[in-house]
């Protein structure tokens, strides 16, 4: 009988000094309870409790903590189904209020993220939930960490892994994408044939602006040209003015020859003259190139080289008689 209390007083000191000694490990807090009300936190290190008056309420782990974030269909703002999944980091940094203002910290915390994944990707067009990740987990994190923040959590960061499409949306985009892709090749293509056109217009017009210079400076020699030669005739013509009122006859035979001589230019360069027919009188065109030569001297001075005579005019035969050249 004495074993048997002996034994039980033992059991009951093992007890005791379990209840009396607490060691909380690295990276945790426990809540200590008096009655069942909370009084402080344990932290890491070595605790002495009172037994049967103190207990530990709860062992909160004060590490970063992962997250799953269940796979949910969620439609977008254009009436798309997609399924989206992702992961949450966060940390506990109250373990008082972790364990107090909130029954089920996990549970709590995935239907928050999970309510808001919808609403977020719910305000946004498919494009946009496709292409605007980081958006989306910044407005997420934003508002998640705002809700945990009377838990005494911290939420660090929440990534979206994963929006699928359905199949028919994705063979739907595939096809848009290659119809953007050729729309986009064809407006190239035609940028380049515009381009091309561009530059040949203006080498035209550089070619015309070219050619229309070189004619206007063709024009002006031209006129240059005939105003020399307008000069040369008026001093030619007053020359021949002075020597006529001068009494001179051989500018008078400088007049007729030189318009016998324009007459028969234009008669032989006719297009259907093929035979040209001399009058006997041609010959007095010779007589009148020694008015021309009297003329040249008398401007040129008296020691100019005096004319050739020309040859003497034969007789015009009678007419009963014959003509032989």
């Amino acid at each position: 009988m004495d074993l048997i209390v002996g034994l039980i007083v033992v059991g009951l000191v093992l007890v005791a000094l379990s209840k009396l000694v607490r060691i909380v490990p690295q990276g945790f807090e426990w809540t200590v309870q008096r009655w069942g009300k909370y009084t402080h936190t344990l932290t890491p290190g070595f605790h002495v409790l009172v037994p049967f008056m103190q207990s530990i309420g709860h062992k909160m782990n004060m590490m970063e903590q992962v997250l799953e974030v269940p796979s949910q269909d969620v439609i977008t703002k254009d009436n798309a189904v997609v399924r989206v999944d992702g992961v949450v980091f966060y940390q506990v940094l109250d373990a008082a209020k972790a364990a107090y203002e909130v029954a089920n910290l996990e549970q709590a915390a995935l239907a928050l993220i999970m309510t808001n994944i919808r609403t977020v990707l719910g305000s946004m067009d498919l494009d946009e939930s496709l292409s605007k990740r980081d958006e989306i987990n910044a407005k997420l994190l934003s508002v998640v960490d705002e809700a945990t923040h009377p838990w005494g959590v911290k939420v660090t960061r929440i990534e979206i892994k994963d929006i699928s499409p359905p199949r028919d949306l994705v063979d739907s985009m595939a096809r848009q994408m290659k119809a953007e892709r050729e729309k986009r090749a064809n407006v190239l293509e035609a940028e380049g044939f515009r381009q091309a056109a561009i530059l040949k217009a203006d080498g035209e017009k550089q070619a015309a602006i070219l050619e229309a210079e070189g004619k206007k400076e063709a024009a002006y020699r031209e006129a240059e040209a005939r105003e020399r030669l307008a000069e040369a005739e008026a001093k030619a013509t007053t020359m021949v003015s002075d020597a006529i009122a001068g009494g001179d006859i051989n500018a008078i035979n400088y007049f007729v020859a030189n318009k016998y001589v324009e007459a028969l230019k234009a008669m032989a360069e006719s297009p259907n003259q093929k035979v040209l027919m001399l009058p006997y009188e041609a010959t007095g065109i010779l007589g009148s190139l020694a008015g021309i030569a009297e003329i040249a001297k008398s401007a040129l001075g008296k020691d100019a080289p005096a004319a050739p005579t020309p040859p003497p005019v034969p007789p015009r035969p009678h007419p009963s008689q014959p003509y032989v050249r």
